[in-house]
């Protein structure tokens, strides 16, 4: 049985609501970052590590630096951009995602999918049915001279 028409409508509300309520803390993470978001989110230029996991001066530094822009009502992004502007891109933990540091997101997913193929293509070949070997002629016949003493020392065995 076909479901009423009416109930399309409310499934297409519902999966908006659910979309939206999962879009809505990434918006206000963008807005209001908070000090312990970004420190896994940059790079520490002394010990190349994230600056949670890093106790270095210059770490120490950067987080200063984060938390006065935080305070200034800087966006995640803006913070972000004045790193990269005093630091370079490698100051970011992640590479961008755009130009041609795009690669660097999509390879690994090439990479897995490539794989995947040979795989599903090995395993292809390999569960095929394999064609039943001809079945080869009746060798010929003995001659009655070895038949004869094959029989005798067969007999020695009994």
């Amino acid at each position: 049985m076909r479901p009423p028409l009416i109930a399309r409508p409310t499934v297409v509300l519902l999966a908006a609501a659910f979309v939206l309520a999962l879009a809505a803390p990434a918006a206000a993470s963008e807005r209001h970052p908070t000090l312990a978001e970004l420190e896994g989110e940059v790079m520490c230029p002394v010990c190349n590590t994230t600056l949670d996991q890093s106790n270095s001066l210059a770490a120490r530094r950067i987080e200063a630096f984060i938390a006065g822009r935080i305070r200034a009502g800087d966006t995640k992004s803006e913070i972000k951009d004045k790193l990269v502007a005093q630091f370079g891109p490698a100051i970011l933990a992640a590479p961008p995602r755009h130009g041609f540091d795009l690669i660097v997101w999509w390879l690994p997913i090439a990479g897995v999918l490539l794989g995947a193929a040979v795989l599903a293509a090995a395993a292809y070949r390999w569960s095929r049915v394999r064609a039943p070997a001809t079945v080869a002629a009746a060798p010929a016949p003995l001659d009655r001279e070895l038949e004869r003493r094959l029989d005798e020392e067969l007999a020695r065995f009994d």
